[in-house]
This record gives structure tokens, sequence and C-alpha cells, in this order.
């Protein structure tokens, strides 16, 4: 069986590092981009099956990214990931598959990913 490949868009270092090494411990091929335009490149050059995204962002926040990538493939799992819960109202998440909230608890994020990929 292929690994499946899990791209995190996040500007945060210590997060990226923390999701991609429990998300490798988990079995998945994992890359970490900290922004949408390299987001974009990378969605480009590879088969992703899931995206990890920050909806806080430098330059195209997380939200503007998720209707970029509904364009491109409107069936790509998508899960919102922010330490802010009042995102969660906002409509433009609604495009996401799934929200959860930042936590230094990977359980419900990868309770999540798994729901996605099984």
């Amino acid at each position: 069986m292929d690994k499946k490949f899990i791209m995190i868009v996040d500007d945060e270092e210590n997060i990226c590092l923390l999701y991609k090494e429990e998300l490798l411990a988990e079995g998945y091929e994992v890359e970490t981009v900290e922004n949408a335009e390299l987001a974009l490149e990378l969605l480009k050059q590879h088969q992703v099956d899931l995206i990890v995204l920050d909806i806080m962002m430098p330059g195209m926040d997380g939200l503007e990214l998720l209707g970029c990538i509904r364009n491109i493939d409107s069936q790509l799992p998508i899960i919102l990931c922010s330490a802010y819960g009042t995102y969660k109202q906002d409509f433009l998440t609604w495009g996401a598959n799934a929200y959860v909230k930042k936590s230094a608890n990977m359980m419900e994020l990868k309770d999540t990913i798994h729901q996605y990929l099984t």
C-alpha cells in the first residue's frame, strides 16, 4: 500500500515540526510549507492526498488558499487547523472538510486525518 501524502501549510515552524514528526510516526509521507505560494507549487508537483491548512498566515491567508485549492481540486480533503475557534463560524471555512482547533494534543487532528484517508 502506498503511503498517503499529507501537506502541512503553516507559517509557524514549531507547529510544522510537531505535525510532521507525529504524522510520520503514523506512517504518512509529510511535507511542510510555510506559505500559500509554496503550497500551490507543491500541489502542482506532487499527488497530495490531504492538506492540513492554517488560517492566519502572512500574505495569502488560509481561507484564500482554500478557495484556490478548491478551484484546482474540489475533492481533495482539507482540514483547517487554527488556534482561533472564532473562524469556525465563518462561512468561508465551509469549503473545508473539517475544522480542528490547534492543540498540543494531536488526537483530534490525527483522528480527523485518519477519517479522510482510510
